[in-house]
């Protein structure tokens, strides 16, 4: 026979630590829902750090366009609300590989409900035709985002802005 007995301050103590590391649990996944990650960017010695979180308003919105390099007309062209599916097909596959090519994974997403904005990019070297920037959010955090033409033979790549 096995007897083991328990003091009130262990059980206490077990309780305490259980909160402590639900908090540390919470401030940790909080913290990733801020926009932790951010891209680095530039040429030589200059390297710019841009952020993907905290972005609630058109104006932020803006503001992180602006600060990878593109002008826009000002106003949202289109805005659509939809869930990711929880299987990938090959062309969201492919979207998700230029994802990961700016540090960004959709797949971390799936089954979550997300908005796309999208804005008409005013310098885009090269191309005589409309270019787009489409900006994926969830929870106020750029998850995915793209630069591409209206035209269906067009092309899609990053956010990310080639140097002049």
């Amino acid at each position: 026979m096995f007897i083991y007995t328990v003091r009130a301050q262990s059980v206490r103590l077990l309780a305490v630590l259980g909160v402590a590391l639900s908090l540390m649990l919470g401030i940790a996944l909080f913290a990733d829902a801020g926009g932790i990650e951010a891209v680095r960017r530039g040429t030589g010695d200059a390297v710019e750090t841009v952020s993907f979180g905290r972005i609630r308003t058109d104006e932020e919105r803006l503001s992180f366009l602006s600060s990878l390099g593109w002008q826009t007309t000002g106003t949202v062209v289109d805005e659509e609300t939809f869930t990711l599916p929880e299987t990938f097909d090959r062309v969201l596959l492919g979207y998700n590989e230029i994802q990961k090519d700016q540090g960004l994974d959709l797949s971390r997403y799936r089954k979550k409900k997300v908005t796309r904005y999208t804005y008409e990019i005013t310098n885009y070297d090269g191309y005589d035709g409309k270019v787009y920037a489409n900006l994926i959010v969830w929870r106020n955090r750029v998850i995915a985002g793209d630069i591409s033409s209206a035209d269906p033979m067009g092309f899609v790549r990053g956010l990310e802005k080639a140097a002049p």
